[in-house]
């Protein structure tokens, strides 16, 4: 535990005032953060995007897992008391590592959360579908985990690749968006009768108004909310709830881009918010 943070005993209950670590491949997963502060509004962040390596999604498996352990390490010299793994390919490929090299941390990856949601509001007369990345939906796990849930749901899937990238340019409220979501949703849609979409990757929120608008009639699954019930589940069951910090909440790039600090404050709302934030800049 680093200097400043503690452990504040309240009767019988302990509160625990350090940050919670929450890590991307880039600014995806700072869509996370909004349902956090709602929900746990005590609670205070350390955030790390690696935009300066972004996007993951078509990077080799090995790569990735050297990129988290070092995202990781980071976090933990921090002294976070929980790790979110708030992307999809990390969680797809390295969830176990992590929480074989820091034993000690819970460490949350964000697709079970979802699955079991998913599972939850389909029968057999649903079609699910699933958009991420390319590892993401190699490693089939979304799949699964909706299978293990019901194995009689039907679940469909499509790498969508292109997102990510325009996503971390900005390019959102615009007709390129619009034209690629149709261009890689379309045929899928209609072809497997898709009714229920799950946006498997933390930087997909960011189009659903694009997505719900062109497909009116889908309901749509948001791991980047789903997540925070495991969060708010461990951190109670653990005594480790935060009471009465300073809600200073840091948040790392590795390339700390003016279009990083724009998106943070455009996810945040921070014109309506008294969030303190410090943006820092950090080669891993």
């Amino acid at each position: 535990m680093r200097v400043g943070e503690a452990l504040v005993t309240k009767g019988n209950k302990t509160m625990d005032n350090r940050p919670i670590g929450f890590f991307d491949s880039g600014l995806g997963g700072l869509t996370c953060i909004p349902n956090l502060f709602s929900e746990l509004p005590e609670e205070r962040v350390i955030y790390f995007g690696d935009t300066a390596r972004t996007p993951y999604g078509s990077k080799a498996v090995s790569t990735i897992r050297h990129y988290a352990a070092q995202i990781a390490d980071f976090l933990a010299s921090q002294g976070v008391k929980m790790m979110v793994i708030a992307c999809n390919t990390i969680t797809a490929t390295c969830l176990e590592e992590l929480r074989l090299r820091f034993p000690k941390t819970p460490i949350i990856g964000i697709i079970k959360p979802a699955a079991v949601k998913t599972a939850s509001i389909c029968d057999e007369s649903n079609n699910i579908g699933i958009i991420a990345t390319k590892v993401t939906i190699a490693s089939d796990d979304y799949n699964m985990m909706i299978k293990e849930q019901d194995p009689h749901l039907n679940v469909y899937s499509k790498a969508t690749p292109a997102f990510v990238p325009l996503i971390e340019e900005g390019i959102i409220d615009n007709e390129i968006m619009n034209l690629t979501i149709r261009y890689y949703l379309d045929d899928f849609i209609r072809d497997n009768r898709i009714d229920t979409l799950v946006l498997g990757c933390t930087h997909y929120p960011l189009i659903r108004k694009n997505i719900q608008a062109i497909y009116p009639q889908l309901r749509i699954v948001n791991p980047s909310y789903e997540i925070i019930s495991p969060i708010r589940d461990i951190l109670t069951e653990q005594d480790m709830l935060a009471k009465e910090n300073d809600r200073e909440n840091i948040f790392y790039a590795s390339d700390l881009s003016e279009n990083f600090v724009n998106m943070i404050q455009k996810v945040l709302e921070t014109e309506k918010s008294d969030l303190i934030l410090k943006f820092k800049n950090l080669d891993l």
